[in-house]
């Protein structure tokens, strides 16, 4: 990436942290909703689930981290289709300003946000009773397969913002992502659930991925699973990047 590019990229991603910034409802919205899931769970179900831990907001935690970015990706979409529709991104075009800057900014911004809910999410769970011994080493990996999930999501986001043809378009996608996680152990095990689904969860994304950070909090071994993990997150971040790109291209040629 150029020094062009990485200037353009900065300097967009910048206004568009300022708008959320100027409208903080954003990431409060964001953030609601997994706090309420959590709440509810944790309070109101917990008792009568059975994960065989100690602790339910220790095995809740991680499914409601995903939720939050999956929550959180919505307005990525939902800022581009605006931009789109009101002809700021026309207007870049004229300008020398690097194509890919436009989608990066938007990208970029969206990963500042997330990660801000999350902290914000793991800081109610902590209240909640939430503890974990996990060193330096792993809530850096739990903080790189977040932000990796973010960036996979957001390429997502891109692609729905750039291919609706209405603001509630735009958003309405997000709705899948933030329900896969009921459908794989980020709630419950995924051997209490009958033989589809539990086919279904065991081999669905987000259940490597809450497995995954699962493990590294209780600091047991992650096996294969962070792989599994891994693979997913790169393979719909790549995929999700040259699918935009090419709508993008279509889009502004």
């Amino acid at each position: 990436m150029s020094a062009h590019v990485i200037g353009d990229t900065a300097v967009l991603t910048g206004r568009s942290l300022r708008h959320i910034l100027r409208s903080p409802d954003t990431i409060i919205t964001t953030v609601v909703t997994p706090i309420a899931l959590m709440l509810l769970f944790v309070y109101v179900f917990g008792g009568a689930i059975n994960t065989g831990t100690a602790s339910y907001v220790d095995y809740l935690l991680p499914g409601i981290l995903l939720i939050t970015i999956a929550s959180g990706v919505a307005y990525t979409s939902y800022r581009l289709f605006l931009d789109l529709q009101g002809g700021i991104v026309a207007r870049f075009q004229s300008m020398p300003i690097a194509r890919s800057s436009v989608l990066w900014g938007h990208v970029l911004t969206s990963l500042v946000a997330n990660l801000v809910s999350l902290v914000t999410v793991v800081g109610v769970a902590l209240i909640m009773g939430f503890r974990t011994g996990a060193g330096l080493g792993a809530w850096l990996a739990v903080a790189g397969i977040l932000i990796l999930f973010t960036l996979a999501l957001t390429w997502l986001a891109v692609i729905a913002g750039l291919s609706a043809t209405t603001v509630d378009g735009a958003s309405a996608f997000a709705y899948p992502l933030i329900f896969l996680p009921f459908i794989s152990s980020a709630f419950v095990p995924t051997e209490t659930m009958p033989g589809p689904v539990r086919w279904f969860a065991e081999n669905q994304p987000v259940t490597s991925i809450v497995n995954s950070i699962r493990a590294l909090f209780a600091q047991q071994p992650v096996g294969a699973e962070i792989w599994v993990a891994l693979a997913w997150c790169g393979g719909i971040l790549i995929a999700g990047y040259l699918i935009a790109m090419v709508v993008y291209r279509r889009r502004v040629s």
